[in-house]
């Protein structure tokens, strides 16, 4: 059964970008300027694949899709030019896609949940890495998997295995048959939170920089978040 549509208009959407390339010290005038974010991408080393991407392509992504001439567009574009090894829930390795939650809480959450997995991989939750908010506005119609209907979708299974697959399907059906905008969703990695993921750069608007958060882990599978 293919999701009904809803128009999604939500301001300040929160998307983490890992900056462990920075302490604390550094990462305080980045609140200041655009260029500062610029700056940032550049050391997040996001740009070689990210230049290929504008050039060439990818697999699934045709370089007339991705933005220019906007403050912060280094951003938008490496969210789709830069892919995980087997995928994210709606996008799989030959295209990216912008995720983001509707709140800080769940955006940590998200990112709590895949560094976790990492960590779990070498059996030592000892970690500590600093993230930027990247805060985008929405305004346009998207796939919406929030119905009750939608609670048993495989795309929503908590068990990556299931969803990954599922989910990779669903999205590429409904953007090559249904245009689709992206799918806005319930988080499974926080109650109550809500997430979205925009298939397409350039319904990405207003980029601009919020908070910067610190996740530690000490010794414990649940990292400690704390506000810069």
């Amino acid at each position: 059964m293919r999701p009904k549509t809803a128009r999604i208009d939500q301001r300040a959407t929160v998307r983490l970008v890992s900056s462990a390339w920075a302490r604390p010290p550094a990462l305080g005038p980045l609140a200041a300027s655009f260029g500062a974010l610029e700056a940032l991408a550049e050391l997040e080393s996001v740009t070689n694949g990210r230049l290929a991407a504008q050039t060439h392509g990818m697999a699934d992504l045709d370089p007339k899709e991705l933005v220019f001439g906007r403050s912060s567009h280094t951003f938008v574009n490496a969210a789709f030019a830069h892919t995980r090894p087997r995928g994210n829930r709606f996008n799989d390795e030959r295209r990216g896609a912008w995720y983001c939650a509707f709140d800080s809480g769940t955006a940590l959450a998200e990112v709590s949940f895949h560094l976790t997995r990492e960590l779990e991989t070498i059996g030592r939750f000892e970690n500590s890495t600093d993230y930027v908010e990247l805060l985008a506005d929405f305004n346009a119609d998207f796939h919406d998997l929030r119905a009750p209907g939608f609670g048993v979708e495989p795309a929503l299974d908590k068990d990556t295995a299931i969803a990954y697959p599922a989910g990779q399907a669903l999205a590429r059906m409904l953007r090559l048959t249904a245009d689709s905008n992206g799918i806005v969703y319930r988080s499974r990695r926080r109650v109550g939170g809500t997430c979205l993921v925009a298939f397409r750069p350039e319904i990405v608007q207003a980029v601009r920089q919020g908070a910067v958060w610190n996740l530690e882990w000490k010794g414990k599978s649940v990292p400690v978040a704390t506000k810069r």
